[in-house]
């Protein structure tokens, strides 16, 4: 039988809540404060937390930070009487898996409880199997494997994607474009529990509204077919930050009521956070979706693994005159690489080393075969040395940077080209 603690400084709140409940099926068990629920959490376990947010000494919020730090799968439902959802957006930001906003009705209470429940249930399932998918088909040297590198950057990411695989909880995936969205995504679903599920991907980018909403809200904002096909799966979503506001909003509501049936995944090139705060991005999407968060690194903050990113690209290229395994980079050539900004990082970098290599008619590549724009400038100037009265400096180097004559460059602006850094 799932059980149920219920906080709740008033007697009153629990004797009702008592009545509605039990008869459900549910065992339920009560507290009259957050420093009393924490204590009998720890002791008995419960498959559901219900607490009030307005509560002394200790409050609903302070409670979910406490029972999410004891015990990260705690599922928790905040009840706010507040007219804002300020406290609750707040409370889905801590890790919370639903509010309900007082009063709210029986079918509402029973409904958010059958789903946190059933949400406690297959994390639970998930998490004895996350084991066994990771070791079976799919195993964790797989993930180093997929995302190249040595460096400590991608090492972290690397850890992180071992650890988020075998969760439940939606994943948000920033980074800069082309820098290994899809990549991550493919780990997070092949390395889980449900890896032989479908993933359903959608790039929001490439959809309009009307098409956004009709396959991922439905007719009666109850989840559309691209919901419905990644059930018990994965859902990727590609470009989040490009849905309408209108999207949005309904969107949060089918994921409260889609929680448990299937693994959210999204990916933007955006700072959502920061979007979100400017008031340009749903508060309580960006809070359901941005549970875990994930940051891939530009290539240019990593640059130590462009050996091996370069070894990877050239054994997976092709060339009609040579076997790529004889084509061999100079040290020059690999400077300019390691130089290069990479604005368009790991897509872009496959992009120019195979084409390099396609066109080679030597086995060994110069710098000289490097397309012109990687010769460009690695240290752009900053900000501090244009206030520091070194305009002509900084407009000569974005000059060259972007591939303008170092010399004439100079000479229009009248400095003299020696003193160019």
């Amino acid at each position: 039988m799932p059980s149920i603690l219920i906080v709740d400084d008033l007697i009153s709140i629990h004797e009702m809540l008592e009545a509605v409940i039990q008869p459900t099926g549910y065992a339920t068990a009560f507290a009259t404060d957050g420093e009393k629920a924490l204590v009998r959490y720890k002791a008995e376990r419960f498959d559901l937390v219900l607490a009030d947010i307005d509560m002394k000494p200790m409050d609903g919020i302070t409670l979910l930070k406490q029972l999410k730090q004891y015990d990260p799968t705690a599922v928790i439902i905040i009840m706010t009487a507040y007219a804002s959802t300020d406290s609750a957006v707040q409370a889905l930001k801590l890790g919370a898996f639903d509010y309900l906003q007082k009063p709210f009705r029986v079918a509402e209470l029973m409904q958010t409880l059958t789903r946190g429940v059933e949400f406690k249930r297959m994390v639970s399932e998930r998490e004895s199997k996350g084991a066994a998918a990771t070791t079976g088909t799919f195993k964790p040297e797989d993930f180093d494997a997929r995302f190249v590198g040595s460096s400590a950057k991608i090492k972290r990411v690397i850890a992180q994607l071992k650890k988020f695989a075998t969760a439940q909880t939606p994943v948000l995936i920033t980074g800069e474009l082309g820098a290994g969205h899809e990549i991550a995504a493919e780990l997070l679903h092949l390395g889980g529990a449900s890896s032989a599920q479908p993933m359903s991907t959608v790039d929001c980018q490439m959809h309009d509204a009307a098409a956004l909403q009709e396959g991922l809200i439905g007719a009666e904002s109850n989840g559309g077919k691209w919901i419905e096909q990644a059930k018990n799966g994965t859902l990727l979503l590609e470009h989040v930050q490009c849905l309408d506001k209108g999207t949005q909003e309904k969107l949060a509501s089918v994921f409260r009521g889609h929680a448990h049936q299937l693994r959210v995944i999204c990916t933007t090139e955006t700072d959502l956070e920061k979007l979100t705060e400017e008031g340009g991005f749903n508060e309580e999407l960006f809070y359901r979706i941005a549970t875990l968060p994930v940051v891939l690194p530009p290539l240019r903050e990593r640059t130590e693994d462009i050996p091996l990113l370069l070894k990877e690209v050239v054994a997976n290229a092709v060339n009609s005159q040579f076997d790529v395994r004889q084509i061999e980079f100079t040290d020059d050539a690999l400077a300019k690489l390691k130089a290069y900004r990479w604005p368009g990082n790991l897509a872009e970098f496959t992009q120019v080393v195979s084409q390099v290599i396609a066109l080679a008619e030597s086995r060994v590549i110069t710098s000289a075969q490097l397309p012109l724009r990687v010769h460009e400038l690695k240290d752009w100037p900053s900000l501090a040395e244009y206030l520091a009265g070194q305009e002509k400096q900084y407009i000569a180097r974005v000059l060259h940077g972007c591939g303008g004559d170092r010399i004439a460059a100079a000479q229009t602006l009248g400095i003299d080209p020696a003193k160019l850094p």
